[in-house]
């Protein structure tokens, strides 16, 4: 019996307890088979040592079983809050990792700017091209966007960021002319459009 308490009940203490138990309603049994009468003269004073054990062994249980609960929803808090903290992260790199690719990003426009008013090699302005496209394929896999603006769209500072105001014959108050590009990551604006 000792032996399959102690692989039960780790702790040595409740073992013990829950052993003693056990001895009192073996002595319990045995003398209710051989005597009743006597056993019936003593339930008083023992019953109520069992009574006391009992329920001292009924409180440290619920005592060990709040504790583990407690444990366990910290556990699980602290699971949450370790997931929170890794994406931050990740959104966190994310973002740093655009903010380095966008100034090549505007390299490339630059480039296919100037290349339309030369005459050059047919190739190489296909190339520069592809080498844009792919760039802005990998950051679109990766939430970002780029915020769509034409001449004649209502100024938005949310969007946009003004470099100056000139006349022309759009309306007032509205973009005349994209100087860079803005873009968007998530949804949010990492970089406005410089109009």
């Amino acid at each position: 019996l000792e032996d399959f308490l102690c692989l039960w009940v780790p702790d040595a203490w409740i073992t013990e307890k829950i052993y003693r138990l056990f001895v009192i309603f073996k002595k319990i049994m045995v003398n209710d088979q051989d005597n009743k009468e006597p056993m019936r003269q003593q339930e008083p004073a023992d019953s109520s040592a069992e009574n006391t054990d009992l329920a001292r062994c009924a409180q440290e249980r619920q005592d060990y079983l709040t504790g583990w609960q407690r444990a366990k929803a910290d556990f699980i808090n602290y699971k949450n809050d370790e997931g929170r903290r890794l994406e931050d992260t990740a959104r966190f790199m994310t973002r740093s990792l655009v903010m380095d690719i966008l100034p090549v990003l505007d390299s490339f426009e630059l480039a296919c700017r100037q290349m339309e008013g030369k005459q050059g090699s047919e190739q190489e302005v296909q190339g520069i091209l592809l080498i844009r496209s792919q760039l802005l394929d990998v950051l679109k896999k990766r939430g970002v966007e780029v915020i769509p603006l034409h001449a004649g769209d209502q100024f938005n500072p949310e969007l946009h960021e003004a470099l100056g105001v000139v006349e022309s014959d759009v309306p007032e108050g509205a973009v005349a002319e994209e100087f860079q590009k803005g873009y968007t990551l998530q949804g949010k604006v990492i970089r406005p459009a410089r109009v």
